[in-house]
């Protein structure tokens, strides 16, 4: 019974994901979710108590894998530069993934404050693993340039979804760019 259980939650979360990644936070409904699943809209509430929840599930199950995959990337560079290189590409590379096209779709608003906290932490480790290679180059504030160096990758995130104006080969070699040289180019 708990593995039936836990085989339906994944595949709840799984919807999740897709219609998250397809639509955005407006296509996430427990109508959707019961249609992509084959489950009754009443059992989707047996798992979830509302959108906001699976959205925190979401993210404390995808958050994690995400940012192990940067860091790995980080750990395989051999010098700070290359740390905060690969920081950078590992980041906009996962941008077509699904998991992070659900999680980016998320709006803040819809979740509760514990799970926007929650968040605000996995995003913080982030943060620090970049702060000790941005520490080891010299910086004197290396968290500020850590969470300055985020607001470039979460631009060229955004760029990169619109999918309009550039190739997102061309918005990775600038915001690398940006990140190694500053505005300079």
């Amino acid at each position: 019974m708990a593995e039936h259980r836990t085989m339906q939650r994944d595949a709840l979360l799984d919807a999740a994901r897709s219609l998250l990644s397809e639509g955005g936070t407006d296509a996430l409904t427990f109508p959707a979710l019961a249609e992509r699943t084959g489950l009754a809209r009443s059992s989707v509430y047996e798992y979830f108590r509302s959108r906001a929840a699976v959205v925190e599930e979401l993210c404390a199950v995808d958050f994690p894998v995400w940012a192990a995959e940067v860091e790995s990337a980080m750990q395989q560079a051999t010098t700070p530069e290359g740390k905060v290189e690969a920081y950078v590409r590992r980041q906009l590379a996962l941008v077509g993934d699904r998991r992070h096209r659900a999680v980016v779709a998320i709006s803040a608003s819809e979740l509760d404050e514990g799970a926007r906290e929650k968040i605000r932490a996995a995003h913080g480790g982030l943060v620090t693993m970049i702060g000790e290679a941005l520490g080891a180059m010299g910086h004197s504030q290396p968290r500020l340039a850590a969470m300055l160096l985020q607001g470039v990758v979460d631009a060229a995130v955004r760029r990169i979804e619109l999918g309009v104006a550039e190739d997102p080969a061309a918005i990775t070699e600038a915001a690398v760019g940006m990140a190694l040289r500053g505005v300079r180019g």
